[in-house]
C-alpha cells in the first residue's frame, strides 16, 4: 500500500516534473533543432543556382545525396523517417513486456532509469557521426536515443495518478512541460552561442555541433539524478519469482548459482519466467484495451488521441528537416526560429491549462486541434520561390509553437483523470496510452516517408486520373498536406468526449 505522503507532496511532485527539464533537450536539441539541421548538411552535396522568373532573383536550392540501402537509392529525408518509424516500432514491442516487468518486481524507477541512461548515451554517441561514411553510425543512434526517450515516458507518465490527485493533475502535468521547454531553451542558446558565435569556419561549426550532442546526453545523465532520488519507488510485487533474476541483475550472470542447481537451471527458469511475462504482458495490454474502450469517454478520447496524435508528432519530428530541405532557411534563422517555438509552447502549455478551467478539456483539445489543421494547409502553400516565405513560414511556425504545449499537457491530464480511480495498474494504462501515441506516429512518419520518397509517382497519378497538377520537388508539402485529415478525424472523435459538470 502507497504512503498517504506521497500523493501530492511538493517535493516528489517537483521531483517528478524536473524529468521534463532533464529529458526535453533531447526531443529540442536531438528531434527538433541541431541534429536535424545537421543531418540535412551532411547529407547535402551542394547547393545549385535557381533563377526564379516570378521575382527576376536567383535563389539556392540544396541538392541531396541519396542513400543506398538494400539495392535501392532513397531521399536522405524518407530514410531519417524510417528510422523514427523503427525507433517507435522497438518502444511499441518493448513498453508492454517492460511495463510487465515493472509491475511485477516493483521496479519502475529502475527502468525509468534504463532507459534515460540509454538515451543520454546515444545523444553522445551521436557525436560519431561525421560524414556520409558514417550515416548508418548517426541513424542507428538516433534510433536507440529515440528509444530511450520514449522508452522513458512510458514509466514517467505513469507516475502521474501516483503523486498527485485528479485536481492537481492539469497544473503538474503543465508544470513539467513548462520545466522541460525552459530547460532546453537554455540548452540549445549555449549551443547556439558555440555553433553560431565561438565557431570561426564552418568547419568548426560542425565539430562545435557535434559538442553539442554530447552536452546534450551529459545534461539528461545529470539533472535527471535529482528525480531518480526523490521519486519514489511503485510496483506490485508478487511473490513467485525465478531463483535468481539473471538477465535483469548482470552481477548474477558470473555466479555459479550452485544452491540453485547451477548456473543453466537458473537461466532455464529465467527463460520461462520472461517467456511467460512477454505473454502474460501483450495480453493484458490487450486486455487493458478492451476495458479502456468499453468505456465510451475513454474511447472517444483515445480514438481522438490517437488521429490527432499522428498528425502532431510527425509534423513534429519532420518540422526541422521541412524549413531546411523545402525552404532552405539558413541554419541560424532555422534555430532561431524553433528556439521561439519551444517559448511559445511554454505560454501555450500555461494558457491552455488555465483556459480548460473555464471552458473544459475537450474545448481546449478542439480549439488546438483546429490550428494544427489551419497550419498543416498553411506549410502545404509555402513556396520557396515565393519571396515572402520566409515570413509565412515563421506565422505557421508561432501557430505550431503555440498549440505544441497546449495540447500535450492537456491530452496527459486529460488521460489521466478519465482512469479509474487509485488503480494499481496505472503503468500498464499508461503503456497503453504510450503505445496508441508510438503506432500513430509509426503510421505518420512511415506515411510521411512514403510520400516524400514516391512523390513524383504520385504526382502522376494525379495528373492522369484526376487531371490534377501537384506543385514540383514538394513531397514534404504534399505530406504535411496529408497530416490534416487525421486532425480533422481526430478533431470529431474528441467532441463525443462528455466532461463532468463541476459545481
Amino acid at each position: 500500500m502507497k504512503p498517504t505522503t506521497i500523493k501530492n507532496n511538493p517535493k516528489i511532485m517537483k521531483a517528478w516534473a524536473f524529468y521534463d527539464w532533464a529529458n526535453s533537450v533531447y526531443s529540442l536539441v536531438i528531434t527538433s533543432t541541431i541534429f536535424p539541421i545537421y543531418y540535412s548538411i551532411i547529407t547535402t552535396a551542394y547547393e545549385k543556382n535557381e533563377y526564379v522568373a516570378e521575382t527576376g532573383k536567383w535563389i539556392k536550392v540544396p541538392v541531396r545525396n541519396v542513400i543506398n540501402l538494400f539495392g535501392k537509392e532513397f531521399q536522405p529525408d524518407a530514410i531519417y523517417g524510417y528510422s523514427l518509424t523503427i525507433s517507435f516500432l522497438i518502444v511499441v514491442l518493448l513498453s508492454p513486456i517492460l511495463s510487465s516487468l515493472a509491475d511485477t518486481i516493483g521496479n519502475k524507477k529502475s527502468f525509468l532509469q534504463f532507459f534515460a541512461y540509454l538515451g543520454a548515451t546515444s545523444c553522445m554517441g551521436l557525436a560519431m557521426f561525421v560524414n556520409m561514411n558514417t550515416v548508418f553510425l548517426g541513424l542507428l543512434f538516433s534510433i536507440t536515443a529515440s528509444v530511450g526517450f520514449w522508452g522513458s515516458l512510458v514509466f514517467y507518465n505513469s507516475f502521474l495518478p501516483d503523486i498527485a490527485t485528479p485536481d492537481k493533475q492539469d497544473a503538474l502535468s503543465a508544470k513539467g512541460y513548462v520545466y522541460g521547454y525552459i530547460g532546453s531553451v537554455i540548452l540549445v542558446i549555449i549551443c547556439l552561442i558555440l555553433i553560431m558565435f565561438v565557431a570561426q569556419t564552418p568547419k568548426q561549426g560542425l565539430i562545435l555541433t557535434r559538442v553539442s550532442f554530447l552536452l546534450t546526453g551529459a545534461w539528461w545523465f545529470g539533472f535527471s539524478q535529482y528525480t531518480f532520488r526523490h521519486l519514489p519507488k511503485f510496483g506490485e510485487v508478487k511473490d513467485q519469482l525465478p531463483k535468481d533474476l539473471v538477465l535483469l541483475n548482470l552481477k548474477n550472470i558470473f555466479k555459479s548459482h550452485k544452491c540453485n542447481g547451477g548456473f543453466f537451471e537458473v537461466l532455464k527458469d529465467n527463460i520461462l519466467f520472461y517467456k511467460e511475462i512477454i505473454k502474460e504482458s501483450f495480453k493484458e495490454l490487450y486486455k487493458v484495451g478492451n476495458e479502456l474502450f468499453r468505456t465510451d469517454n475513454l474511447k472517444s478520447f483515445l480514438t481522438s488521441f490517437f488521429f490527432y496524435s499522428v498528425g502532431m508528432q510527425t509534423i513534429f519530428l519532420m518540422a526541422t528537416l521541412f524549413g531546411k530541405s523545402e525552404i532552405n532557411l539558413p541554419q541560424d534563422k532555422l534555430i532561431m526560429t524553433l528556439l521561439l517555438i519551444q517559448i511559445e509552447a511554454i505560454i501555450g502549455a500555461i494558457f491552455f491549462s488555465k483556459l480548460s478551467k473555464k471552458i473544459g478539456n475537450k474545448n481546449v483539445i478542439s480549439i488546438a486541434i483546429i490550428l494544427w489543421i489551419f497550419a498543416c494547409l498553411s506549410a502545404y502553400f509555402l513556396k520557396s520561390d515565393n519571396p515572402n516565405v520566409e515570413y509565412q513560414f515563421y506565422g505557421v511556425a508561432a501557430v505550431v509553437g503555440l498549440v505544441m504545449g497546449g495540447i500535450q499537457a492537456m491530452s496527459r491530464s486529460t488521460y489521466s483523470k478519465l482512469l479509474p480511480k487509485d488503480s494499481m495498474d496505472n503503468t500498464t494504462y499508461f503503456s497503453f496510452y504510450d503505445v496508441l501515441e508510438k503506432l500513430a506516429i509509426i503510421l505518420g512518419t512511415f506515411i510521411f516517408a512514403v510520400l516524400i520518397d514516391n512523390y513524383n509517382d504520385i504526382r502522376i497519378f494525379f495528373l492522369e486520373d484526376f487531371s490534377m497538377k501537384l506543385p514540383t520537388t514538394s513531397g514534404m508539402r504534399f505530406a504535411s498536406l496529408s497530416m490534416s485529415l487525421f486532425f480533422f478525424v481526430g478533431l470529431i472523435f474528441i467532441r463525443f468526449l462528455k466532461e463532468e459538470k463541476k459545481d
